[in-house]
């Protein structure tokens, strides 16, 4: 697998997940506060305030591109690593 291939598959799956998460947000907040809620108290995390806030859209488009561009990033080194180990 090349390392643009492996960062376009990374890539693509950080961004629909966050795609994911900020539909989410508009549809069902209140689920999602809750959910955030138990998975802090579960890894002993107690912060002051971790509220999910009203959905914006321009947020939601940059938290998609960003992690896009993140895991392409991520997945371009571990496709070169992958290749410079292999040989």
């Amino acid at each position: 697998m090349s390392k643009n291939t492996l960062g376009l598959i990374v890539g693509s799956f950080l961004a629909l997940f966050h795609a994911v998460w900020s539909l989410a947000v508009v549809i069902m907040p209140v689920a999602l506060q809750s959910f955030m809620n138990w998975v802090l108290t579960i890894h002993h995390i107690s912060l002051p305030m971790a509220i999910i806030t009203p959905f914006v859209l321009a947020n939601a488009v940059m938290l998609v591109i960003s992690t896009f561009v993140m895991g392409y990033i991520c997945g371009w080194v571990l496709g070169w690593l992958h290749e410079l180990l292999s040989k």
